[in-house]
């Protein structure tokens, strides 16, 4: 379903696992509070990472706890080092510092030696079978599951064999060890779960010590227990391990007490996928360029185009944290993201489809300097000077030689305000051979200096502008939603069936000499034309964060 939240000037959403852990501490069930953010380092965090990461990090400080960092590095064959270094590097940029980075390999061998402990009290057991004969025999909901046939074998020989199975005897694929729970369990979850399988791959930090690797559902209970979690939060598709978490924590020593864990809905936003899967195929076709490419919802690529980590964690906030699935509109978190920077970024003025404009009363060889305000949301930001002479740039739009009714801006004979500088009147234009407009040709009134006349005639536009003698070369690129339906594969079922393929566009612009003078990553102000991000890495590429026009007010007009 979507969801239509409230507008964002009403109270936040509620927050039901900051009830359960004041709880908690109520009754005395903990006396202080530890969580974790357990991310497997097999590809980048994006923006339903954040959600997890806020409620982790974010309920650990509300009450004065830790939160560590903890990777579930227990499949060598598809993490590495990169991705360990990209989600630190990502966590510390939405404002959170981990109380320790530690892995789930630190504990590999207390893990193995509670494998053994399981074993040596008949509630596990080597299994010979392949994979597939294991599902199969698992049955499903209202269809009974079939015992292992090496599921009565004795505790010496499972011993044995898992000892084996650690030495590297044994080739890949060829056994499992299985918990011995409940082959008739309606969950599923605890008809014999796989906690190792052999796998003869290189971990990218216990190197070739290991060639047996616990599943998740095996190793991340018992992380928590090693590291102290009290509360262990997770996303709502582990609702059905919960059981076999609380079971196999049950029957093994614990150092302290018994973890308890908690799912909530993930954050899934309209217009976008999350899958890792998905998102690399879009790497692959080339229809992105990487996992920072400015479309994607990875933190890598938003931190690119330009949006800010407090506003990303202001959303987070608003939204709150429910215990039932939905989708967000993309539109409100782009209003935290329009809202921040609205008081944030300071303004400057480019041209993205420039024309020229020529004021052919201007004196020859002038140059004024004209007074503009840094940000009228902060005075403190100042002002700036922005040269102005009789020949400028101005968006392509801002002209027409037939104008239709209402259209207040330049047309043959109609007066604007120029940002700042004078009231110019629109006396005749010039094409090239395809009747394109090649320049705008105006008069301008001297008298209206600072854009007021003292006649008191008012204009109704105010058009921004650029020197040609001044301005500097830009690029901007220009991103729509990379997929056209709410619920990319809704209809289908192939969210690329709603793949929109010309989301970016790249125009050559003009922009004032200020513009030259941001920094990598800085967000500004094009001033009538939206947010834009410098790229860390490109010198005058600017990423389009956001437009102006605020949608949210439009799609909770919709929803009335």
């Amino acid at each position: 379903m979507t969801e239509t939240p409230n507008a964002p000037d009403t109270p936040a959403a509620a927050n039901f696992v900051r009830d359960v852990v004041t709880a908690d501490l109520a009754a005395g069930t903990f006396q202080r509070v530890q969580t974790r953010f357990p991310p497997e380092p097999n590809g980048y965090l994006h923006i339903g990472h954040a959600k997890a990461v806020s409620v982790d990090f974010g309920i650990a400080e509300e009450f004065g706890g830790v939160c560590m960092l903890r990777f579930d590095d227990t499949n060598p064959i598809t993490e590495e080092t990169e991705y360990v270094d990209a989600i630190v590097d990502d966590i510390r940029w939405l404002g959170f510092e981990p109380a320790a980075v530690v892995y789930a390999s630190d504990y590999f061998e207390q893990l193995y030696q509670w494998a053994e402990h399981l074993v040596e009290h008949g509630l596990a057991y080597v299994d010979d079978q392949d994979s597939e004969t294991i599902r199969a025999q698992r049955g499903g909901y209202g269809k009974p599951g079939v015992e292992s046939p090496f599921r009565s074998r004795s505790v010496a020989e499972n011993l044995d064999l898992l000892r084996r199975m650690r030495a590297g005897e044994f080739p890949d694929s060829a056994r499992v060890l299985r918990a011995k729970i409940d082959m008739q369990h309606e969950n599923m979850q605890f008809r014999d779960p796989v906690m190792y399988r052999i796998r003869h791959e290189h971990h990218h930090r216990t190197g070739d010590d290991w060639c047996i690797y616990p599943t998740y559902d095996w190793a991340h209970g018992q992380s928590d227990a090693i590291e102290g979690v009290t509360h262990s939060l997770c996303s709502l598709e582990f609702d059905s391990h919960r059981p076999l978490y609380d079971w196999y924590l049950a029957h093994l020593p614990l150092p302290s007490d018994q973890p308890r864990q908690t799912e909530f809905a993930r954050l899934e936003l309209t217009h976008t996928i999350t899958s890792k899967r998905k998102l690399l195929q879009l790497i692959n076709d080339g229809i992105v360029e990487g996992w920072d490419d400015p479309r994607l919802p990875t933190l890598r690529a938003l931190r690119r185009r330009g949006y800010p980590a407090t506003a990303i964690r202001a959303f987070c906030d608003f939204i709150g944290v429910a215990k039932t699935n939905s989708r967000h509109q993309i539109e409100l978190l782009e209003w935290f993201i329009r809202n921040e920077l609205n008081r944030t970024a300071l303004r400057r003025m480019a041209v993205l489809r420039p024309v020229r404009l020529r004021i052919t009363n201007w004196p020859e060889g002038r140059v004024e300097q004209v007074e503009l305000s840094n940000n009228p949301e902060n005075p403190a930001d100042g002002t700036r000077l922005a040269e102005f002479t009789g020949e400028l740039y101005i968006e392509a739009d801002d002209f027409m030689a037939e104008a239709p009714p209402k259209y207040y801006r330049l047309t043959p004979g109609a007066e604007v305000r120029l940002r700042g500088a004078y009231f110019v009147r629109c006396t005749g234009y010039e094409t090239d051979a395809d009747g394109n407009v090649t320049e705008v040709l105006c008069t301008y009134d001297p008298e209206t200096q600072g854009g007021q006349a003292p006649d008191g005639r008012k204009v109704k536009a105010t058009i921004h502008w650029v020197s040609t003698a001044h301005a500097v070369d830009i690029e901007a690129r220009l991103y729509s939603r990379l997929f056209t339906a709410e619920v990319p594969g809704e209809r289908t079922g192939d969210p690329f069936d709603d793949l929109y393929r010309d989301s970016r566009t790249v125009v050559a612009g003009k922009a004032e000499a200020a513009l030259a003078e941001v920094t990598p990553g800085q967000v500004v102000q094009f001033e009538r034309l939206g947010y834009f991000a410098a790229d860390h890495d490109l010198p005058g590429v600017f990423h389009r964060t956001v437009g102006l026009k605020d949608e949210w007010a439009n799609v909770q007009k919709r929803a009335r």
